[in-house]
């Protein structure tokens, strides 16, 4: 099975790149403001982003559905000393307004569970009014093409066409993923939900490509990483950021 099958499950594991990314996005906007930072980690599951905040500072509600990853994260927020600065909450994006009820945050991370939701459009709406003027947004979600190529690279040639036409960007009816994203589809998304600064990059172009017997070591794995960051960062490869396995997108309310 393609790497790619593989669902990136709500709370579930997030690149260590994009966690990196996350914090330097929490880390400079929290200079900016002269102090730390409220966010919102919708589908934060165990902490993967929220507890690496917590350890720089910031205070972090985390809103997931299942009760056993709250669980997980309160064992982890005690573990790290980080309890007064971490907050687990059982909702979804239907809940946020309750949830909040009135207080906005500066940085909202959703990631890994726009592809779940029932209504996308609906859910970045909710997380538009989690966030005060000028808040930011990073979103992480699965890419439509990269799974076009992983499948047609395996000779599964009716799936790689489903993938690419289906509207959902599905392969079959056994597709573990109920959406996958293109990039003009997140932007028209946030656009409408009142988000500006649209920035997409793909994460994870290669690595979903390579047999997992190619890599068997963390010299690889770092090899493969830094063939990604060159792919996105050349001159003239923008286009290669629709490619990524994951698309992480990050934006401004407002």
């Amino acid at each position: 099975m393609p790497d790619e099958q593989r669902p990136q499950r709500r709370g579930g594991h997030r690149p260590s790149a994009v966690v990196a990314a996350v914090g330097r996005i929490a880390d400079d906007y929290g200079a900016r403001l002269g102090r730390p930072l409220e966010v919102l980690d919708l589908g934060g599951g165990t902490g993967g982003v929220a507890v690496p905040l917590a350890e720089a500072g910031h205070r972090v509600t985390v809103v997931d559905p299942s009760p056993d990853a709250l669980a997980s994260l309160a064992r982890r927020a005690r573990e790290a000393d980080i309890v007064d600065r971490v907050t687990g909450v059982q909702g979804d994006g239907d809940s946020l307004d309750a949830i909040l009820a009135g207080r906005h945050v500066d940085l909202a991370c959703c990631h890994g569970t726009l592809e779940f939701v029932d209504d996308p459009a609906a859910t970045l709406h909710a997380i538009a009014r989690a966030l005060g003027e000028g808040g930011m947004l990073s979103l992480l979600v699965s890419g439509r093409l990269s799974v076009v190529f992983a499948k047609a690279i395996a000779g599964e040639f009716g799936q790689a066409r489903a993938a690419l036409v289906d509207p959902f960007g599905r392969w079959g009816s056994t597709d573990p993923l109920p959406r996958r994203f293109d990039v003009e589809q997140l932007e028209a998304l946030l656009t409408e939900a009142g988000f500006t600064d649209v920035h997409v990059r793909g994460t994870n172009i290669l690595g979903h490509l390579v047999p997992a017997s190619l890599v068997d070591s963390d010299a690889d794995r770092a090899a493969l990483a830094e063939l990604d960051e060159l792919l996105v960062t050349g001159p003239g490869r923008e286009f290669l950021r629709s490619l990524g396995s994951a698309l992480h997108v990050v934006a401004r309310r407002g």
